[in-house]
């Protein structure tokens, strides 16, 4: 009797703490108040700041996709729903108690059936025990407040989308914006486009006797904006024949670079990307995870590899590994092309029957806990090289190594680009691909490095490196069937990217746990996989 006590305890402990168990290793509610008050300190005297949650988006008929909150909304709160809003003000505020705030977060409130058919809510009691808010509400109190947003200085807000659905709800994302809208005054007629306010700066910052190459700038991009083509402003600056004439269309267009409201679409994109872009110990210690089970991912598919296999089938291999680790979701649509579907740069059908004998270009990441990992490798499906996949792919090799050295405190972030663009141009050259290493060619058509972090493409200023920033290195070269080159390379589409952590003792490839050269790849792919004894029914028969 006493054993069959002690088992039942075990069992039911084992069911609290195992079967019923969630993450507990997300970023800590002391680190988002930590951003808070960073971008506090930033803002302005007499100034408020208003950020919404993501929408719900919806898949098919009433079948809406998983919900993924906006970056910079759970950079701020920690709240992983939708239907929430976050106000920050520059300065202490009193309710009507007389108690002092300086932030609010708005949440969904809980409901019973919601909750039933959805998932539990956090509601306001767990938005301030666990999110560590001294002050939250239902979102229907954003709607009832009576925040004057109008009497602010600056109201600080992002770029709205409008990319969401009214669905119906009280309080949903639509009703809290629009809600916003219409205390605020928003006016979305009063700002620029990004194309427009480009050429606009030009030409305010452009003295009258540099006109002539600034027009020559208008030129070249009207030809694909029909609004900087047909722009009333523009077209008298490029019509006028006198330099008084030009400096007083110099100044409407100053003053149209200023609209008149108190709502700011660019202070709060600008200084959340300089914050963003240099990670925390905390936030390391995710990403790091996050890349490593990517790279895991990467192994794992090398030993698996066999030219019968699919697209789809390898893709899922990688995304199984990521499931095992506790990976929520992909950071991006995974992509998985063999042979001169790598040649495409977003290809994420991945529905190629077969591999065959072709290259496989595998770029995928796991997201893990909201951070993104974006390793890629480019592998041959039969196991081994052929010496032309060799010849491009040690190119690239070199063009990333040599980038990679250049991952240091303080250098500029353009160099890793310029120097694989040159170590590739004189390779392809000497390989007799193009005609010179100066030609124009379409075989690297994009650039080696971004930030990633919360988003795959994660915000950054894109100045110089600095210490315990996370950033990509991946040059490529892809030669689609039909080029202007021997038909040996055709279909070759080769990309290596890694995530490169920026020390004070140089850079550190913390997705390197994945082979990268010729020889390594051929020995890990000539290794045993865990799947091979893993065979289910043939369906067809």
């Amino acid at each position: 009797m006493k054993e069959f006590k002690f088992l039942l305890i075990a069992f039911i402990a084992f069911s609290v703490n195992g079967f019923s168990q969630i993450p507990t290793d997300y970023l800590s509610k002391e680190f988002h108040k930590e951003r808070r008050d960073i971008l506090r300190s930033k803002m302005p005297a007499n100034s408020v700041t208003v950020v919404f949650a993501n929408p719900v988006r919806n898949r098919a008929n009433d079948v809406d996709y998983i919900f993924h909150q906006d970056p910079n909304f759970y950079y701020l709160t920690g709240y992983r729903e939708p239907n929430a809003v976050l106000v920050l003000f520059s300065e202490n505020q009193t309710n009507e108690k007389g108690d002092s705030y300086n932030e609010i977060l708005y949440v969904q409130k809980r409901d019973k059936r919601a909750e039933q058919w959805n998932g539990k809510r956090l509601g306001t009691e767990g938005a301030t025990s666990e999110l560590g808010f001294k002050t939250a509400m239902n979102a229907e109190g954003f709607l009832k407040s009576n925040i004057d947003f109008k009497a602010f200085d600056k109201v600080f807000i992002e770029k709205f989308n409008d990319d969401y659905r009214n669905l119906g709800d009280a309080a949903d994302i639509f009703d809290l914006v629009k809600g916003f809208k219409t205390n605020a005054g928003y006016d979305p007629s009063i700002y620029l486009s990004g194309v427009k306010e480009y050429v606009y700066n030009n030409i305010a910052n452009a003295p009258i006797e540099s006109s002539a190459n600034v027009i020559q700038t208008i030129t070249r991009i009207e030809g694909d904006y029909e609004e900087i083509k047909d722009d009333k402003l523009i077209k008298e600056y490029k019509s006028a024949t006198t330099g008084d004439l030009k400096k007083e269309i110099k100044q409407k267009i100053t003053l149209a670079l200023k609209p008149k409201t108190n709502i700011d679409i660019t202070f709060l994109a600008a200084n959340l990307a300089t914050m963003r872009e240099v990670k925390t110990a905390e936030e390391l210690k995710l990403l790091t995870k996050a890349v490593r089970i990517s790279a895991v991912g990467q192994i794992e598919v090398m030993k698996a590899m066999k030219p019968h296999m699919s697209e789809s089938e390898l893709q899922g291999i990688h995304e199984f590994v990521y499931k095992k680790y506790g990976a929520e979701y992909e950071g991006y649509p995974s992509i998985v092309g063999a042979g001169n579907n790598g040649c495409i740069l977003h290809y994420i059908e991945n529905n190629q029957t077969k591999v065959g004998n072709d290259m496989v270009l595998m770029d995928l990441g796991a997201e893990y806990r909201g951070f993104t990992a974006d390793v890629t490798r480019t592998i041959p499906a039969s196991g081994k090289f052929t010496t032309a996949q060799k010849e491009i792919y040690d190119l690239v090799y070199e063009a990333q190594e040599a980038g990679i050295a250049l991952y240091t405190i303080g250098t500029s972030m353009k160099a890793p680009n310029l120097a694989a663009i040159k170590i590739i141009n004189e390779g392809l050259f000497k390989l007799g691909i193009i005609k010179s290493a100066d030609e124009v060619h379409p075989y690297f058509p994009h650039g080696t490095s971004h930030h990633i972090g919360l988003d795959v493409h994660d915000p950054g200023n894109y100045g110089n490196f600095e210490e315990n920033m996370v950033v990509t290195m991946e040059p490529g070269i892809y030669i689609p069937d039909g080029s202007n080159c021997d038909k040996k390379y055709w279909g070759i589409g080769i990309r290596i990217e890694d995530d490169i952590l920026v020390t004070k003792n140089g850079p550190v490839n913390l997705s390197g746990e994945a082979p990268r050269t010729t020889i390594e790849i051929e020995k890990m792919m000539a290794k045993k996989s865990v799947l091979e004894d893993f065979v289910l029914p043939n369906l067809d028969k």
